[in-house]
């Protein structure tokens, strides 16, 4: 939503400003009008450019959930919220985040609700964070609320990293195994084939293959590299655009052994959202909303925002889960949703998914790098094991010859 700039009196007749989110001028202005403010004036705020390759205006989960945790214990301690604010901002080593943090606390003293104040700091504070904070607000837990969040993240900082567990080691030694071999294949096969040509050895069907390859790398090595770069980058752009995100996502899940990985990941941060925001007061469709753009997957998103569809014509959780589903949901997951809309318990039921889907990740984790080490280690073999084979045939030959 957009931003405005405002100006008015209170009701002691004090000049007072600020800048809040709001849907349109009208909204915000029976908005100040509730909170006995006479408005002077309103605009809205001029958006600063950005270049994003050059902009470090980032906060790490980390960070944000150590704030929520330290904001939730000084609340619980009855300090007031803009001391609160004001502590906190302090003891921010990121800079931008202790900006932040300051433009907040300014905008809960300008009158400002703290939900309100976070809205207009979209990349800090998602649709998530901000709407369990106004339910705190409304219902006088912000302090539970705000622990709620911290577990939250602190639940999501472990999935990551149970992630990059499974993705970096098998990356790292792939990449590692390209580039020595593009290496060898650039500065030391033509040294070899240097030395066979002054011996007038005869070259094996391989050694004659590599040593072509090897004279092609040497001349076109810049083409290679700015094509590699180009098709990295190309990727990235292509997995960004509706489509390319469709397509990759929908082939990441059938892929062996990783699919069931990506497909288990995205149901336990489904199902922590879910958990999370119910639990928290929000209202089944915005939290199937807000839960659906958190699984990191199209294809599962478009499922559970066709299941919010039958939710809001009157079907229960579980129905529409199965419908939408196709048959991709785990029957498990549709029985305990169902078990948890008829006792009253959905969001326990969907936090004990949640762990059973975490502890799912982390077997599915230990199978994948079980599956892939002699993979990878083959790959590796083969590629660099191969030149290494190709360049010493020609030296047996002359060896037999003598």
């Amino acid at each position: 939503m957009p931003v405005y700039i405002w100006r008015g009196k209170n009701r002691y007749g004090d000049l007072v400003g600020g800048e809040r989110v709001a849907a349109s001028t009208e909204d915000l202005t029976r908005a100040l009008q509730r909170d006995q403010i006479a408005i002077i004036n309103v605009k809205p705020k001029r958006a600063m450019p950005s270049i994003p390759f050059l902009s470090r205006e980032k906060v790490k989960l980390k960070e944000l959930a150590f704030f929520s945790r330290q904001l939730s214990v000084l609340i619980d301690a009855e300090l007031p919220l803009i001391q609160s604010l004001g502590l906190l901002a302090e003891q921010q080593k990121n800079k931008y985040f202790t900006r932040v943090i300051t433009e907040v606390k300014e905008d809960v003293e300008a009158g400002s609700a703290l939900h309100q104040a976070l809205r207009k700091h979209p990349k800090v504070f998602d649709d998530l964070y901000c709407n369990l904070v106004a339910s705190g607000e409304q219902s006088g837990s912000l302090d539970i609320m705000l622990r709620r969040l911290a577990d939250y993240q602190e639940d999501m900082i472990k999935l990551r990293a149970k992630v990059k567990q499974a993705m970096i080691y098998p990356t790292a030694i792939v990449c590692f195994a390209i580039i020595v071999a593009i290496f060898m294949l650039w500065k030391v096969i033509p040294v070899f084939g240097g030395i066979y040509q002054e011996l007038g050895a005869q070259l094996p069907g391989l050694t004659a293959f590599v040593l072509a390859l090897s004279n092609f790398v040497s001349s076109y090595i810049l083409i290679i590299v700015v094509v590699l770069l180009a098709l990295i980058f190309g990727y990235r752009y292509w997995k960004k655009t509706p489509v390319g995100g469709e397509v990759i996502d929908r082939v990441s899940l059938k892929i062996p052994i990783m699919g069931n990985l990506m497909k288990k990941i995205s149901l336990s941060r489904l199902t922590r959202t879910l958990s999370t925001l119910i639990s928290g007061g929000v209202p089944m469709l915005e939290s199937m909303k807000i839960a659906s753009t958190t699984t990191d997957n199209v294809v599962i998103e478009k499922q559970i925002m066709h299941a919010r569809q039958l939710v809001s014509e009157g079907k229960s959780l579980n129905e529409s889960l199965k419908e939408a589903g196709k048959g991709e949901f785990p029957p498990m997951m549709i029985q305990m949703v169902n078990v948890g809309e008829s006792t009253g318990t959905l969001d326990e039921m969907l936090g004990k998914l949640a762990n059973f889907f975490d502890d799912e990740v982390d077997d599915a984790v230990t199978s994948l790098l079980s599956a892939l080490e002699p993979i990878v280690l083959i790959f590796v073999g083969v590629i660099v094991g191969g030149l290494v084979i190709s360049m010493y045939l020609p030296l047996f030959n002359l060896i037999q010859q003598f």
